[in-house]
């Protein structure tokens, strides 16, 4: 086998990362990896590189992406000021799950969230991926909160990736609610 590194991904990696997040039972339903790409997930990415607190990493293994994972830095006013780092989109090649690239791929991200100041180390997971639990709780995290989400229909998502990429932009209805 070939070394295993960690790098920022590139534009030129989304075909391979959103095949990645593609390659799952779950992932099939919500991803479109066929190329074409869609535009969202080049505006997408364009929003993660504006944002220094946002980091897509890929592992590779020789030249091929074999993992990927978002980082998100996020600084609060609980727990006394407390960074924290938010693990999102965590992929792992079918053909090298159960290899130990994982938990390699977590220990290289807990120690970059560490190296940012992090106090906490946090990811949401779907409840529909048991063996996804078990790794994470493997690893040493504990199923401590509850989460929610709300989908939101018809929202524009080159809307929030352009609000994102342009952080001066001010919501009309925040404005409009300022005015009096």
């Amino acid at each position: 086998m070939s070394e295993i590194s960690f790098r920022r991904a590139e534009e030129s990696d989304l075909p391979a990362i959103v095949a990645l997040l593609a390659d799952d039972l779950l992932g099939q339903q919500r991803e479109q990896p066929g190329l074409p790409l869609a535009s969202a997930y080049k505006d997408a990415f364009a929003a993660i590189e504006a944002d220094p607190n946002q980091l897509l990493v890929v592992m590779t293994e020789g030249s091929r992406i074999v993992g990927t994972l978002q980082l998100s830095f996020i600084p609060g006013l609980s727990r006394r000021g407390a960074w924290r780092g938010q693990i999102e989109s965590v992929r792992i090649a079918t053909d090298r799950r159960r290899s130990e690239l994982g938990r390699r791929m977590f220990e290289w991200a807990i120690a970059e969230c560490r190296a940012r100041g992090c106090s906490l180390v946090q990811l949401t997971t779907d409840r529909n991926r048991p063996d996804a639990h078990r790794f994470y709780e493997r690893l040493g995290f504990t199923a401590s909160h509850l989460g929610y989400k709300l989908a939101i229909q018809g929202g524009d998502p080159h809307a929030l990736a352009s609000a994102a990429v342009s952080p001066q932009a001010e919501s009309p209805q925040r404005h409009k609610d300022t005015q009096g």
